[in-house]
């Protein structure tokens, strides 16, 4: 090695020890006479200091030193001397008084300070990622990222699964995005697909006896991004046989305690919460929900109807729900910040929001419309109290849901109601299996059409498909998935239902998916598992607004990676070889 030790070991113990530094210039201080250059790597810094008493031609040499700088520095370990001492460090009680320098390799003034603090635009950031990288923050998040891969790789060990990589290269199978599609050239007009999961293969792997199954593995998919979306993203993928909902949330509970205890130094308690699908949207209105915080969802159909509210009456006549939620401290908005709230309402497909402030009297522009038994109720039913808002919306069930929980964790994030410093991970369980896609006119699987029905409910799977609940789970981290799974369908019976509900023919149930099918003829044990998200449970950890942040080389919105200039222009030898011809 061309060091003894790495700049971030050395301490007040080892004072006297002749030894060997290599690293990154990140500061230099000249004080007239003495020369201090602070040594970086991947562990910390070591201050070294160059005397011209000790060596003129040294000192010279140190003088060419320049920020980011490659070099290997030979020296005496010595204490700082008495309050020059620097706390913030763990090296900050000694030096390194240099006896030797070598300039490994020089580098231009680089486009922005490595150690420094201002903030930086993502452009910029990821088109010069290896120096970005370089920066402590960066090199905590990546290290943090090993850390959770190791702890993952140990836990699952130890509970004798085995790691089994799938193929990138694969057959394209609608999973509801889209795929990347790679040209064969040795079967010309014919395509790979890059997997969206391993969903099918780490199924046929229990059919093929491994039992239990882990991997860390990459996923593609061609969709929009966002801050927690990346074109690839790394998962790590999970499943068991002879198991139930149960036995699988359990070994994900304990793998996340291992993770937050070893890579925060928290304990969280097990078992988590387990809350039911409609729970989650009639109280929180996500299937998602942060329970940081409170302002629940309220159904008040009941208190609110045969008011003279034509809007309201209307919504009701058609089997519409009426739900509120309160705003604590709220009632000093102003009307443009209410006219923004009724917009980002309507964004989301409210057709108006109702407003209440709760003052001396209750204040709302359709006050007129309800009786003040009606006012009375609403705001005992809330909990209302002088100086609180109640926002209201009716319509279809789920729409006003969504609406009111994009709203409630918007006020909460405005309002600053968010206990960031606390971790919630609870379960979302009990999921429908279908949902109706009105743009399309047809069912479709609210997971993937791989999930098992409920037991009890198979015998509506035909007749009220819609009310079928599903053997699937999601794993909610402060308000944000961060993995969901589900007990599969082992018998190619159901699997078959299941198919023709969501207007898969048989034909093309075999052309998509006869792999899977023809093995599930052959002794498919009970089965299911689990994918989380790696990047999002390393940002989560972190507390990060984007996965971005936790990706050594991640692509922008666009999804485009500054740094390679990728996607690219091919020469047109390849695209010939591939049997492509492409469109001006």
């Amino acid at each position: 090695m061309l060091r003894t030790h790495h700049c971030g070991e050395l301490r007040k113990n080892d004072v006297g020890k002749e030894v060997t530094l290599c690293g990154w210039v990140d500061t230099r201080r000249d004080h007239g006479g003495l020369i201090f250059i602070d040594v970086r790597d991947r562990w910390g810094v070591t201050q070294t200091v160059f005397n011209p008493a000790v060596s003129k031609e040294l000192h010279g040499k140190a003088e060419q030193l320049r920020s980011e700088y490659v070099i290997q520095v030979k020296g005496k370990v010595t204490e700082r001397p008495p309050g020059t001492e620097n706390a913030k460090l763990p090296t900050g009680q000694i030096e390194v008084v240099a006896a030797d320098l070598e300039i490994l390799n020089t580098s231009p003034t680089p486009p922005f300070e490595i150690s420094g603090t201002e903030p930086l635009s993502e452009e910029i950031r990821l088109k010069y990622r290896f120096l970005d990288i370089r920066r402590p923050s960066m090199m905590r998040n990546l290290t943090t990222r090993h850390k959770v891969t190791q702890i993952a790789r140990e836990y699952f060990n130890n509970l004798q699964f085995i790691e089994v990589e799938t193929p990138y290269l694969t057959k394209s199978t609608p999973e509801g995005a889209r795929d990347f599609l790679v040209p064969a050239r040795l079967s010309p007009g014919e395509f790979y697909a890059l997997p969206q999961s391993p969903q099918l293969f780490k199924q046929i792997l229990m059919v093929s006896g491994i039992d239990r199954y882990f991997q860390i593995v990459r996923c593609f998919r061609d969709e929009d991004l966002r801050a927690d979306r990346q074109l690839e993203h790394t998962q790590i993928d999970v499943e068991m046989s002879f198991v139930n909902e149960e036995d699988i949330l359990g070994v994900i509970e304990n793998l996340m305690a291992a993770v937050v205890k070893g890579v925060l130094c928290r304990e969280i308690k097990t078992p988590f919460l387990r809350m039911p699908y409609d729970e989650a949207m009639n109280r929180y209105g996500s299937d998602k929900p942060d329970l940081r915080f409170g302002m629940e969802l309220r159904d008040v159909t009941d208190i609110l109807k045969g008011s003279q509210s034509k809007i309201f009456e209307e919504s009701f006549a058609k089997g519409g729900v009426a739900k509120g939620i309160l705003v604590p401290a709220a009632a000093s908005f102003s009307r443009k910040d209410l006219d923004d709230l009724t917009q980002y309402a309507k964004d989301f497909g409210a057709q108006g929001l109702a407003w209440f402030k709760i003052q001396d009297a209750v204040d709302s522009p359709i006050r007129k419309f309800f009786s003040d038994e009606q006012m009375n109720r609403l705001t005992r039913e809330l909990g209302a109290e002088k100086g609180g808002l109640i926002l209201v919306v009716t319509g279809d069930w789920k729409m006003v849901c969504i609406v009111l929980g994009a709203l409630r964790f918007h006020l909460a994030q405005k309002l600053n109601l968010i206990a960031r410093d606390q971790l919630s991970l609870h379960w979302v369980v009990k999921f429908p299996l279908f949902e109706w896609n009105d743009e399309e006119k047809r069912m479709q699987a609210c997971h993937h059409p791989f999930t098992s029905p409920q037991p009890g409910d198979l015998h509506l799977l035909e007749s009220e498909p819609l009310k079928v609940h599903a053997r699937a789970y999601d794993l909610v981290f402060n308000g944000t998935e961060a993995g969901g799974g589900s007990i599969r369908i082992h018998n190619r019976d159901i699997q078959k239902k299941v198919f023709g509900i969501l207007g898969i023919e048989d034909k093309d149930a075999e052309e998509k998916f006869g792999f899977l099918l023809k093995a599930l003829e052959f002794g498919a044990p009970p089965h299911g598992g689990i994918a989380l998200g790696l990047d999002r449970l390393t940002a989560l950890l972190l507390g990060l607004d984007s996965i971005r942040e936790v990706i050594a080389f991640p692509k922008t919105q666009k999804g485009i990676c500054p740094l390679s200039q990728a996607p690219s222009p091919v020469s047109p030898r390849q695209i010939k070889e591939l049997h492509l011809t492409l469109k001006a």
